[in-house]
């Protein structure tokens, strides 16, 4: 089944790592747009607090907690990122956590492309935390309704 937006173009045609590349900047916004909800905080601690989130490190827990519930096509695509070869890595990052990193930007940056908002802003919440947000509001139980 293909979205309209996929219609004319195919992201699984893209390397994995071009789609990593889009995926960290979707997977930096969430994080970004989660924390200016949480209230207003001098933009010093907000830095501090999305790099906490979006660090290769953060991002390879995350991607932990996704895999289970991945989709078939989903395990794929994070198949695929999780084997890109970079060919660096940076010296603080683990080659494990960075291989885990870069296969969630790519599932990221794959949804995003297919216009998949809803299933992003899914496994967004499972990746802060069982999809409760830090007000305690319940973004899982709007979408089982």
């Amino acid at each position: 089944m293909k979205n309209s937006r996929c219609a004319d173009f195919e992201p699984r045609q893209l390397s994995p790592l071009t789609l990593a590349f889009l995926g960290d900047a979707v997977f930096e916004l969430l994080v970004r747009n989660r924390l200016v909800r949480m209230g207003s905080r001098p933009s010093l601690e907000l830095h501090r607090l999305s790099v906490q989130e979006v660090c290769c490190n953060a991002q390879s827990k995350a991607s932990n907690l996704l895999v289970p519930l991945l989709t078939e096509e989903e395990t794929a695509v994070f198949r695929r990122g999780k084997n890109a070869r970079p060919g660096h890595f940076p010296k603080n990052a683990d080659q494990k956590d960075y291989h885990n990193a870069t296969a969630l930007e790519s599932l990221f940056g794959y949804l995003y492309l297919c216009g998949r908002s809803e299933r992003l802003e899914e496994l967004f919440a499972i990746t802060v935390g069982d999809g409760k947000d830090q007000k305690g509001d319940d973004r899982h139980a709007a979408r089982s309704e």
